[in-house]
């Protein structure tokens, strides 16, 4: 699989245009992008496990060029449903939202219906796909989950990744993976464990206030991490809701398979009523770069246009030309005639480094796992041999 370093360009080029934000509020660090009309109702995104703020990008470049406002999140660092509620409306209140639209996939579906039984006021319309409605299925597969908090990063890693069907895939379905596995790498042990706490936490979706005409059921017909009978299950839940079916996608169809994913969710935001404001859109395009809407842009480029056109008449006209007023050209121009920079000599030395600081931090952890394991089986031990109780664990 690819490495961060493998970034697709599309990716490098929108993390160069839209701005990350991070805040604290209260005890937790959000970590969120904003993109598109303030004045529009947003779209906000939720992950699931395997999942950051960032995994959303094709649907923030796409749906706010269009007139759209959406907002990306990272899943902050609660440890169960009630911390999840009241942390989320926290931060809505914080960036002065009122009303929005839930666009969630996976755990993040489960956790944007979770928002909508327990404020319905606030929630206008949701996008559920590839989720359910309970965590019966989760807690049963996992019984160490009381152990989670104490279990080394690269193993709760290699939990999480286990998850994710890997072999031979499509090519777009394979990039998505690989992204979805590099955005993994970046999370810490704190925020995995807490994620995977969330996943088996005794928690089911109540009846919602919301009419099933304001959700979009948007899954994928290939394989997929949750069970289908969950997914059955939800549209049970929610007999009227519209159905958007993906023909393949896998586990992270926004990434894989972009355009269905856009298209589906223009639909759902149009039918419930959401306008966008094209007009006043801030431009992600390559000469944009400064943010400007297009209408400013092109005006500004016209008088700057104007401006070199009279500074070089007035420069054959004088003849002669200062030296503060020579051209510039972009470094990639090959216009320097300074020698190359050795670097491959400095990759291969902070290739080293790394390598030999990654080797100390796996045998830290390895010996951590270790000690953890034998923890955890001398608890089981006991417990079956009736020395202490269940209770007490």
């Amino acid at each position: 699989m690819k490495g961060v370093s493998s970034a697709p360009g599309d990716y490098i080029y929108f993390k160069s245009q839209v701005p990350l934000h991070k805040i604290p509020i209260g005890t937790k660090q959000w970590r969120y992008y904003d993109y598109g009309p303030k004045t529009v109702p947003p779209l906000i995104c939720i992950p699931g496990i395997a999942g950051t703020a960032d995994v959303y990008y094709k649907q923030i470049m796409s749906l706010s060029m269009k007139g759209y406002r959406v907002i990306s999140v990272d899943i902050p660092r609660v440890w169960n449903y009630h911390e999840w509620i009241q942390a989320f409306e926290k931060f809505l209140d914080t960036i002065d939202v009122h009303h929005v639209h839930l666009y969630g996939t996976s755990l993040g579906g489960f956790l944007a219906q979770l928002f909508a039984h327990h404020r319905p006021r606030r929630v206008k319309s949701l996008v559920l796909s590839n989720t359910y409605l309970d965590t019966r299925t989760f807690a049963a597969a996992m019984p160490w989950a009381p152990f989670v908090s104490w279990t080394p990063s690269f193993l709760l890693k290699r939990y999480v990744l286990t998850g994710i069907r890997d072999g031979p895939h499509e090519p777009f379905i394979a990039d998505s993976v690989d992204f979805a596995v590099s955005q993994v790498e970046t999370l810490s042990k704190d925020d995995l464990a807490s994620r995977l706490t969330l996943t088996v936490d005794a928690a089911s979706v109540g009846s919602l206030l919301l009419s099933d005409s304001s959700i979009t059921i948007m899954d994928t017909n290939d394989y997929c991490a949750i069970p289908q009978h969950l997914k059955d299950e939800l549209t049970e839940r929610y007999p009227e809701a519209r159905r958007a079916s993906l023909k393949s996608g896998g586990d992270f169809p926004f990434l894989s398979r972009p355009d269905e994913v856009n298209l589906h969710l223009q639909l759902h935001l149009r039918r419930v009523g959401v306008e966008p404001q094209p007009e006043v859109v801030k431009t992600i395009s390559r000469d944009g770069a400064d943010g400007t809407d297009k209408s400013s842009q092109s005006e500004k480029k016209s008088d700057e246009e104007k401006k070199d056109h009279s500074s070089n008449n007035m420069h054959q006209g004088s003849g002669s030309s200062s030296p503060d007023q020579s051209p510039t050209f972009p470094e990639s121009s090959g216009s320097s005639n300074d020698p190359p920079l050795p670097t491959d000599t400095i990759q291969l030395q902070s290739s080293s480094i790394d390598n030999l600081i990654f080797v100390h931090q796996l045998a830290g952890e390895v010996y951590q796992s270790c000690l953890l394991f034998t923890l955890c089986y001398c608890t089981l031990v006991l417990v079956h041999g009736g020395f202490i109780s269940r209770q007490s664990v």
